[in-house]
């Protein structure tokens, strides 16, 4: 005669209650996280959303972050940079895989970003692009200067405001974010749309500018894609991105780096009043000097008529 188990008051769960039981604890007990780890697979959506992997030595979380909040990323996610998460656990019932969803990330502190900086800097100089023999001279004179920048907010009211006060000539404002995911983007099509021009628009000088920040605030113009952009211009180009102190890629590509977008503008034009009163100087010495020849020859004239 066989053993038969004894009777159980258990009920039994299908397979999608169990699931659906899942995501309700999950989702309910893990609706903030914060979590650490270092970017693994990142892909960039057409739609706009991203999806990556946060990971660490023993586990990798599936994370997905919507358009919305990736456009207001201050920095470029990239494979191998270790990053802060806030968001939100999430459970698909149909395969009972779990995932994140990222209302926010930061990258894991500065030294994140510098290191993954000096990495770059170093790949880029080995390619050669810092070399000096690269950089074009600026124009004495521009006919016309354009500026990547944000059309709005002091840099360009302080890029116009010296321009004009020293040698007024025709600027061209390319409009740009200079913060965020898409500022890296829009800052390379202002470099490529002007060196595109031709014409009476193609500027003879580019100014590519924006304020201080923070390294978060900067990156955009230590992406690979802006350096590279800055490097491969026709135009001269004058690197103007943060404060004295502050120092990005594109200021080792840059034919010539200003401290400040104000400083940028006194590179880009000299002082016309200072310049009037060069060439009127050197006006009058032409007429000295004319003068003195005139009367040197008169003399010589003379002497040579008189009776032996």
């Amino acid at each position: 005669m066989t053993d038969t188990p004894p009777p159980s008051n258990d009920a039994a769960l299908s397979v999608s209650e169990l699931a659906a039981s899942l995501k309700r604890t999950v989702e309910t007990n893990y609706d903030h996280v914060v979590v650490r780890g270092e970017l693994g697979r990142v892909t960039l959506a057409r739609s706009g959303h991203m999806y990556c992997d946060l990971k660490d030595e023993k586990a990798v979380l599936n994370t997905v972050m919507w358009k919305g909040q990736v456009d207001r990323l201050p920095f470029r996610p990239e494979e191998g940079l270790e990053v802060i998460a806030t968001g939100r656990l999430s459970i698909y019932e149909g395969r009972s895989n779990y995932q994140m969803i990222a209302s926010s990330m930061r990258p894991a502190g500065a030294g994140a970003l510098m290191a993954l900086l000096e990495e770059r800097k170093k790949k880029l100089a080995a390619e050669g692009l810092f070399d000096p023999e690269h950089k074009k001279p600026l124009p004495y004179l521009p006919r016309t200067i354009g500026v990547v920048t944000s059309p709005t907010g002091a840099v360009i009211r302080d890029i116009l405001h010296r321009i004009r006060d020293r040698f007024p000539v025709r600027v061209i404002v390319w409009p740009a974010l200079v913060q965020g995911d898409s500022a890296a983007g829009q800052i390379t099509a202002g470099i490529k749309g002007f060196n595109a021009m031709t014409g009476e628009d193609r500027p003879d000088v580019l100014i590519v500018a924006r304020g201080g920040g923070s390294i978060e605030d900067l990156w955009p113009f230590n992406e690979e894609i802006v350096v590279r952009a800055a490097f491969d211009s026709e135009i001269p180009l004058i690197s103007a991105v943060g404060h004295e102190t502050d120092t990005t890629l594109i200021d080792y590509v840059s034919d010539a780096r200003a401290p400040t977008p104000t400083g940028a503008a006194e590179i880009a034009v000299p002082v016309r009043s200072e310049l009037l009163l060069q060439t009127g100087e050197a006006g009058e010495r032409l007429k000295r000097a004319l003068v003195r020849r005139t009367g040197q020859a008169k003399d010589k004239l003379a002497a040579a008529r008189l009776p032996r």
